[in-house]
């Protein structure tokens, strides 16, 4: 997708061998599996672009809950969706022109290896559910959530992904591009979305980037 499609509509990739995920890594998609990618158009007074993320993160989570209601599942910053303790999909988002495109790559049939990450599918978890209908689903949570980020705004999204989220005091590791590793405890969000973390010493840091371990 080049950014010049309509806001609402989705592309979907039968399969996918080249595709690339946060921090350059591989990202592939399976026969069965899902990978779709739609436009948000960028008008006056919308949160920032990069909060879409959010966004994607509460629609697959809603997508998902409509399918495994009772499987346990978990939003992790910044945009991992869990079940059952294992990423089952993958968000990504690029700004073109006056858009942001949103692309989403969900383990419908198969979970693919990924380096240091244990991985799970809607099949292994249980669902019986083809990607066509699952992204039928996916669309609707997301056309939602659009609505609410614009409407109420960036904190009514974050209010409702920490509800979600790995609870305030849990104990994270994050991680950047440069291997650097900082412990503590989960301290909520700011209000743009930045992690807050707590040291071992009471210091707050913001975390802006990177990766997250849990637990």
């Amino acid at each position: 997708m080049t950014g010049s499609a309509p806001e609402g509509f989705w592309l979907r990739a039968e399969t996918q061998t080249g595709g690339v995920g946060r921090r350059g890594r591989k990202w592939e998609s399976p026969q069965g599996n899902l990978f779709c990618s739609t436009a948000v158009d960028l008008r006056p007074g919308d949160p920032e672009p990069s909060s879409l993320s959010f966004v994607a993160g509460l629609a697959v989570h809603g997508a998902i809950r409509h399918y495994l209601p009772d499987v346990p599942m978990l939003l992790k910053w910044p945009n991992d969706v869990m079940v059952s303790e294992a990423k089952i999909c993958g968000i990504l988002l690029e700004r073109v022109g006056n858009q942001v495109v949103v692309g989403i790559g969900v383990n419908i049939a198969q979970a693919p290896e990924v380096e240091g990450r244990t991985v799970t599918s809607l099949k292994k978890e249980g669902a019986a559910v083809e990607a066509e209908s699952f992204l039928g689903q996916l669309s609707i949570e997301f056309e939602k959530g659009v609505k609410l980020w614009r409407q109420e705004g960036l904190a009514r999204i974050l209010q409702e992904w920490q509800a979600l989220a790995h609870p305030v005091g849990m104990s994270v590791t994050t991680s950047d591009d440069g291997g650097d590793k900082i412990s503590g405890e989960f301290a909520g969000l700011t209000v743009d979305g930045a992690l807050r973390l707590r040291k071992a010493d009471g210091t707050l840091i913001e975390i802006r980037a990177g990766d997250i371990s849990i637990g």
